[in-house]
C-alpha cells in the first residue's frame, strides 16, 4: 500500500509538473503574440529608414526636406511643397470635420430622440465604412462640376475640394469618439447644472461638453492621423502638381498622393526618394500617436478639473442669473447641432442613392461573373481575389490578435508598464496609413522576401492592417467576462489555460465575430495598400503566388482607364452593398450575443 501511495504521489507530482510546463509555455506564447505589435512597428520603422538612407545620403537630408522642386527626370527631389500641402489640407479638414463631428455627437447624445438614436448610429457607422475611393470618386464626378460652375473656374481640383471631401471622411471617426466621451461624463454633472438654474442647453454646452474636453482632443488627434494618411481620395481631387497651396483651386500634391502616383514606375534614386517620402509620413504619424498617448496619460492622471472650478463659480445667485442671461448662445448652438446632424444624414443618403442610381443599372451577370481580360474587364477576378485575401489575412491575423488580447486581459498585470507599452504600439500600428503599409509590403515582402506582386504579399500586408482591430475588439470582450466565471472554473480544478479556452473565450465570441466582420470590411475597401503588393491585374488569380485585384483596386483600374465609367459606378455599387451588409451583420451579431448573455 505504501508503494502504491508513493507511486500515486509521484504521478501527481509528474502531472503537476506537466501542467506547470504547459501553463508556462502557453504564457510565453501569449507574451510573444502580444509583443508582435511592437515587433511589427519597429520592423516597419527600421526597414523604411534603412531603405530611405541612400536617398538621404545622395540627395541630402536638408535638400530633401526643404527643397521646393520634384523632378524625377532631372533627379531633383524636394518635398517641402508636399509637406506644406499635407499639413494645410489636414488642418483645414480637421477644423471643418471636427466642428461638424462635435455638433453631430452632441446631437446624438443629448438631443436625438431615443427611437432615432440607433438609426443615426448606424448612419455614422455606415459613413465610416464607405471606402475612401468612393468618397474620392463622388467628389470627382459630383462636387467638382458643381464647384466649377459655382466659382467659375476651369478646374475645381485643389485644396477646397479635397478639404470638403476629407472632412466628411474623418467625420465618423471623430463623431464616434466624441460621442463616447460625452456619454462617459457623469450624469450628476448634467443634473447639478440643472439644479443650479441652467437650462438644458446651458448644461450641455457649458458643463458637459467642456467636461469631455480630453476625449474631444484625443478624437481630433485621431482625425489628424486619418487626414494625414489619406491617399486614394486626395489623389483624385488635388490635381497632383508639386507646388505650394497658395490658392483654393490650384492643382497641388500631398505626400501620400506623391507615393501613390509614382511608385509603380520608379527605379533607382527615384524609388528611394519615394520610400523616404513614406518614411517622413510615418514620422508624422508617430508624432501624432505620441501626442495622443500624452493626452490620454494626462487625462488619467489629472482627471477633469472643469466641473469643480465651474461649480465653485456658480454658488451664488448672481452666477445663476448670469447663466440665464447668456443662454441665447447655447440656444444658437442647439439649433446648429440639429442642422448639422440633419446635413450629415442627408449627405450620406445622397452618396448612397447616387451610387446606387448610377451603378445598379450597369450590373449584369456577365459583368459580375463573366470571363475577364485586359480588353474586357469583369468583376469575376475581384470576387476570387477578395475572397482569397480575406481568408489568408484572417488566418494570419486572428491567432496573433486573439493571443495578444488573451495576454493583455488574462496574464498581464493591469496598468503595468508592459501593458501600456504594448497598447501604445497597437495604437501606433492602427494609425499607420495604408500607403505606408503598402510601401513596407512592396519592399520587404515583395522585394526582400521575393514575393513580388502576389496575393500572399497582399494578405501579409492586410494582416498587419487588421491586427489592431482584432486585438481591441477581442480584448474588450474578454474584459467583460465576469471574474466569477473564472473563479468558478478554478474552484472546479481547471487550470488557467483550460479556463481561458473552455470558459472565457466562448463568452467573448461576440467580440471575435465583430472583429472578423470589421476586418472583412477593411479588406474589402482597401486599395492603397494592395496596388503595390497584391497587384492590379484584370485576370483570374491562379493561386496565392500570383497577382490579383480586389474590388477597390478594380474600381481604381476602371477609373484609371477613363472609358469605363459605367463599370466604375457598378463596382462602387457592389462595394456599397457589401459595406451595408457588413454593417447589418455587426448589428445583428451584437444583438444575438447580447440576448444570449441575457439568458
Amino acid at each position: 500500500m505504501a508503494q502504491n501511495a508513493a507511486t500515486a504521489t509521484k504521478g501527481a507530482v509528474r502531472n503537476g509538473n506537466l501542467a506547470s510546463v504547459r501553463e508556462n509555455t502557453a504564457k510565453g506564447v501569449f507574451i510573444a503574440l502580444a509583443a508582435f505589435s511592437i515587433l511589427a512597428v519597429f520592423a516597419i520603422v527600421i526597414y523604411l529608414l534603412s531603405a530611405s538612407i541612400p536617398a538621404f545620403r545622395e540627395i541630402g537630408l536638408f535638400k530633401f526636406l526643404f527643397g521646393s522642386k520634384w523632378s524625377a527626370s532631372h533627379n531633383i527631389f524636394g518635398i517641402l511643397p508636399m509637406i506644406v500641402t499635407s499639413l494645410v489640407l489636414t488642418v483645414l479638414s480637421v477644423l471643418l470635420g471636427g466642428i461638424l463631428a462635435i455638433f453631430t455627437a452632441v446631437y446624438m447624445v443629448y438631443y436625438c430622440p431615443i427611437w432615432m438614436k440607433k438609426i443615426y448610429e448606424q448612419i455614422i457607422n455606415l459613413l465610416a465604412g464607405i471606402p475612401s475611393l468612393i468618397f474620392g470618386y463622388f467628389g470627382l464626378v459630383v462636387l467638382k462640376p458643381v464647384m466649377e460652375d459655382m466659382f467659375h473656374v476651369g478646374s475645381a481640383s485643389g485644396l477646397l475640394l479635397s478639404t470638403i471631401v476629407l472632412s466628411v471622411m474623418i467625420l465618423p471617426t471623430i463623431t464616434s469618439l466624441v460621442k463616447n466621451s460625452l456619454e462617459n461624463v457623469p450624469m450628476h454633472y448634467y443634473e447639478g447644472a440643472l439644479a443650479l438654474g441652467c437650462t438644458k442647453n446651458q448644461a450641455v454646452w457649458k458643463v458637459c461638453l467642456p467636461a469631455a474636453k480630453n476625449g474631444i482632443i484625443a478624437a481630433v488627434i485621431l482625425g489628424i492621423g486619418r487626414a494625414v494618411g489619406e491617399t486614394m481620395a486626395v489623389q483624385l481631387l488635388l490635381g497632383n502638381q508639386v507646388r505650394y497651396p497658395t490658392d483654393f483651386f490650384l492643382p497641388i500634391r500631398s505626400l501620400t498622393s506623391n507615393v501613390m502616383l509614382e511608385f509603380g514606375y520608379s527605379t533607382g534614386l527615384h524609388r528611394e526618394a519615394l520610400i523616404a517620402t513614406g518614411f517622413v509620413l510615418l514620422i508624422f504619424i508617430l508624432i501624432i500617436n505620441l501626442c495622443l498617448w500624452a493626452v490620454k496619460k494626462n487625462d488619467s492622471i489629472a482627471g477633469n478639473k472643469f466641473f469643480s472650478r465651474k461649480f465653485k463659480q456658480t454658488n451664488s445667485t448672481l452666477a445663476q442669473l448670469n447663466y440665464k442671461k447668456t443662454g441665447s448662445l447655447q440656444d444658437i448652438l442647439w439649433i446648429l447641432s440639429h442642422i448639422i446632424a440633419i446635413l450629415v444624414a442627408v449627405v450620406l443618403a445622397f452618396i448612397i442613392v447616387f451610387v446606387f442610381i448610377r451603378g445598379i443599372p450597369n450590373l449584369s451577370a456577365d459583368f459580375l461573373f463573366g470571363e475577364s481580360g485586359n480588353a474586357d474587364m469583369t468583376l469575376a477576378p475581384a470576387f476570387a481575389s477578395t475572397g482569397m485575401l480575406i481568408l489568408m489575412s484572417l488566418l494570419i491575423a486572428l491567432p496573433l490578435g486573439i493571443g495578444a488580447a488573451i495576454f493583455l486581459t488574462e496574464y498581464a498585470k493591469r496598468g503595468s508598464k508592459l501593458v501600456k507599452l504594448i497598447r501604445l504600439f497597437i495604437d501606433t500600428l492602427a494609425g499607420i496609413p495604408s500607403i505606408v503599409f503598402g510601401l513596407f509590403g512592396a519592399i520587404f515582402f515583395g522585394t526582400y522576401c521575393g514575393m513580388g506582386y502576389s496575393l500572399i504579399n497582399g494578405s501579409l500586408t492586410l494582416a498587419l492592417i487588421i491586427l489592431p482591430t482584432i486585438i481591441r475588439s477581442t480584448e474588450q470582450s474578454l474584459s467583460e467576462v465576469p471574474d466569477s466565471m473564472r473563479e468558478a472554473s478554478y474552484a472546479l480544478g481547471a487550470g488557467k489555460l483550460k479556463t481561458i479556452f473552455v470558459v472565457v473565450l466562448p463568452q467573448a465570441i461576440s467580440g471575435i465575430v465583430t472583429s472578423i466582420i470589421l476586418s472583412i470590411g477593411r479588406i474589402v475597401g482597401e486599395s492603397a495598400a494592395l496596388i503595390y503588393t497584391a497587384g492590379s491585374v484584370s485576370t483570374m488569380p491562379e493561386g496565392y503566388g500570383s497577382a490579383g485585384s480586389s474590388f477597390a483596386v478594380m474600381m481604381y483600374k476602371f477609373m484609371s482607364e477613363g472609358l469605363e465609367i459605367d463599370k466604375c459606378y457598378a463596382t462602387a455599387a457592389i462595394l456599397m452593398i457589401l459595406v451595408i451588409i457588413l454593417n447589418i451583420l455587426v448589428t445583428v451579431s451584437q444583438k444575438f450575443f447580447q440576448r444570449r448573455k441575457a439568458k
